[in-house]
């Protein structure tokens, strides 16, 4: 009986720590996506500098995230949050295979083009094998969704021209190919031209599948 106060406060507090720690996790967050849109060396992302940026210890930033990578991996999904990648769901569950396109084409050109954080990542993966290793998984998964539209659209066309429909949409939908028609274009200008070359690939894929 003696113990039930001491239990009672633990849970009291419980939910105290956890909205401090959860502060704690969103201002390091915070504190490594400003960090990235402004070093211009990828080797100055460390844990010591992200810790300095948020006014927390590098202990801190290790507890709440463990590691460095796990951090990389949060800061992208908190800059995929940021730049409207969720609105990929929306767009998988459009039953026209040119909306759903479409609609993906403009998503991940905005998203190119939305912060300089997304740019810095894309310029320095070769610098960094942490950051190399997470940004080609996420652009695999960019992958897997082009296929998935796919193979739902045309499960009768020539495999080999599926194939070839898919590597042509995942290098429409590239930053790559999205900074080399940069110069000299608006953005509306670049997601038209890419939206239309998508949608021309989808006819010829149509037209094999006649």
């Amino acid at each position: 009986m003696a113990n039930q106060p001491q239990q009672a406060k633990r849970r009291y507090s419980s939910p105290l720590r956890e909205a401090a720690a959860a502060g704690t996790r969103e201002r390091v967050l915070e504190a490594a996506v400003a960090l990235l849109r402004e070093i211009d060396d990828i080797s100055a992302f460390t844990l010591d500098a992200v810790a300095k940026a948020a006014s927390v210890t590098r202990l801190t930033v290790y507890n709440q995230f463990g590691s460095r990578l796990a951090l990389i991996e949060a800061m992208f999904d908190r800059i995929a949050d940021l730049g409207g990648l969720v609105a990929l769901r929306s767009a998988m569950e459009l039953s026209d295979p040119e909306a759903a396109i479409s609609e993906i084409v403009r998503i991940f050109c905005t998203f190119w083009g939305s912060d300089t954080a997304v740019q810095r990542l894309n310029e320095t993966i070769m610098l960094d094998a942490e950051i190399e290793r997470s940004v080609a998984a996420r652009h695999e998964r960019r992958r897997r969704l082009l296929t998935v539209i796919i193979e739902r659209a045309f499960p009768h066309a020539p495999a080999g021209a599926r194939r070839d429909t898919v590597d042509l949409l995942f290098l429409l939908t590239a930053p790559q190919t999205f900074r080399a028609l940069l110069p000299g274009r608006e953005l509306s200008q670049i997601c038209d031209l890419l939206r239309h070359a998508a949608l021309d690939t989808l006819h010829r894929l149509r037209g094999s599948a006649a």
